[in-house]
């Protein structure tokens, strides 16, 4: 599974860096409006990336499922934020259009050592959600203020 996890990261770091796909999905995060007139098609675009996301959830539940032995169909609830902040973490702009692939690899290895390390401690679960919200929200407010410097030169 893991070379998979390290094959699917290349491939789509080369389609979003390299391609004229890849520009148009940052395109599109960035002002949906602008895109449109500047000739995107925005609605494909959109089904094209909701398919590919969709097809990736299967097979992370096709994963889990052999993993636990069992098909639960809530067993990825409230996994959630965890994603949320840990592409935030990685780099990615909450408000869309910037964030590159570089950077998910150490987003991911900073939540798992956070998540790790609540569990080792024996923090409760609810804690560890109040974590993940803070961490969110920390993630978001430095976006927020390296995105005003990036416009203020």
């Amino acid at each position: 599974m893991l070379f998979f996890t390290i094959a699917v990261y290349f491939i789509f770091r080369i389609v979003l860096q390299h391609t004229v796909f890849g520009r148009r999905i940052y395109a599109i995060g960035g002002n949906p409006e602008a895109a449109r007139v500047s000739g995107i098609h925005v609605d494909r675009t959109l089904i094209i990336v909701c398919s590919i996301c969709g097809f990736m959830a299967g097979i992370a539940g096709s994963t889990m499922a052999s993993r636990t032995s069992s098909g639960i169909p809530n067993a990825g609830q409230g996994l959630e934020p965890e994603a949320i902040a840990t592409v935030i973490i990685g780099g990615a702009s909450f408000a869309g259009g910037r964030g590159h692939v570089l950077g998910i690899p150490g987003g991911v290895l900073i939540m798992v050592l956070i998540k790790n390390g609540l569990n080792l401690n024996d923090v409760s679960t609810f804690w560890q959600q109040i974590l993940i919200g803070t961490i969110i929200a920390l993630a978001v407010f430095i976006d927020v203020l390296r995105r005003d410097l990036g416009t203020r030169h």
